[in-house]
């Protein structure tokens, strides 16, 4: 009868610990629900961030005044421990996508080859970065980076990755473009190999007048 009785007691002992479980689980998942459904934006909200995803920005105005003609004067490290090789290239940037992204093109030769590359820039209002895409006629890749602007050295900083056209590998690569003035830009670029970051490249554009 005791054996019985223990028995019994510990059943309800379980019974009553998995019922306590289960309404903590309940209670979770309502706490849960509540919280997305206090996070998520109403109807209006959602129509304005539309709107302002789309909108020019002051950093779309900035790039806007660079629209036109330049020139840039590009000097490259083939290798780390030759001198640098270098080209004069025409670029003609401009506006599209509703003011949103710079397209810009790039003409000139090297090493008696024709060169041309494409490069889009762009403002993402909601992330609050710059991005930058780039391909040209000597790949058949797309290099893509992203980072921010800091006011105080006038300059956007950004990392991304590059395909190595000779090992195949997925480079890290950095880059920084330095506004000096309104007629004039430097551009450095920086890969990363075998752990050990170089210099790969650097441009000065300056505006045709």
């Amino acid at each position: 009868m005791k054996k019985n009785l223990l028995l019994l007691f510990c059943a309800g002992c379980t019974l009553t610990a998995c019922m306590n479980e289960s309404k903590k689980n309940e209670l979770t998942l309502s706490d849960t629900s509540q919280l997305n459904k206090t996070a998520a934006p109403d109807s209006a909200t959602k129509a304005a961030n539309m709107m302002a995803y789309g909108t020019p920005g002051a950093m779309h105005k900035m790039m806007a005044s660079w629209d036109g003609n330049w020139t840039a004067t590009i000097r490259f490290w083939v290798k780390p421990e030759l001198p640098p090789d270098s080209i004069t290239t025409v670029s003609v940037n401009k506006m599209i996508n509703n003011g949103l992204i710079q397209y810009s093109t790039h003409n000139g030769s090297w090493a008696g080859m024709p060169f041309n590359g494409v490069s889009q820039t762009g403002y993402d209002n909601h992330r609050g970065i710059f991005w930058s895409t780039w391909f040209d006629n000597f790949g058949s890749g797309l290099t893509y980076l992203e980072g921010t602007w800091d006011e105080a050295s006038k300059t956007i900083s950004m990392k991304g990755k590059l395909t190595d056209p000779e090992t195949k590998q997925q480079l890290d690569m950095r880059e920084t473009l330095k506004i000096t003035d309104e007629n004039t830009q430097f551009m450095e670029q920086f890969i990363t190999h075998d752990g050990k970051e170089t210099k790969a490249m650097e441009i000065t554009f300056r505006r045709k007048k």
